[in-house]
């Protein structure tokens, strides 16, 4: 096998891993209704946004499913990027204003820096993107 093509296969499995995970990450949020959104949606207070908490928090919680989804799927890939970077720098930034440790905002963290390098990166050879929608991709 070429090393291109292992590098593509690698971004595949990465790509496939993560938005699966960040997808089961992020399904009990959007089942979880309004009380459960504006719980979310309350993070954005960290940046002094105290209005409609509900509207931020399904925001958030379809970037986490329907954003996982997309990701693991190249589909969309860039916008769905972006969506999640969003929602993983709330988070981070709700960590750190709490005051939490490492043990605590590492996995924002660490999905921050995977999520902002992806939309550089983009979907990949094996995505539905580079399939169907060469011209973003």
């Amino acid at each position: 096998m070429k090393k291109e093509n292992l590098l593509q296969f690698g971004w595949l499995i990465l790509r496939v891993g993560i938005g699966i995970s960040i997808f089961l990450h992020g399904f009990p949020k959007i089942t979880g209704g309004t009380e459960m959104w504006t719980a979310i949606g309350g993070s954005m207070g960290v940046f002094g946004i105290n209005f409609a908490p509900t509207f931020w928090g399904f925001l958030a919680a379809v970037a986490e499913s329907v954003g996982g989804l997309l990701f693991a799927l190249g589909l969309f890939f860039r916008p769905a990027a972006i969506m999640l970077t969003g929602t993983m720098i709330v988070a981070l930034a709700t960590h750190l204003a709490a005051g939490d440790d490492f043990m605590r905002f590492g996995h924002a963290l660490d999905l921050l820096i995977v999520f902002a390098a992806s939309i550089l990166i983009g979907a990949g050879k094996y995505s539905f993107d580079a399939k169907f929608l060469p011209k973003i991709a």
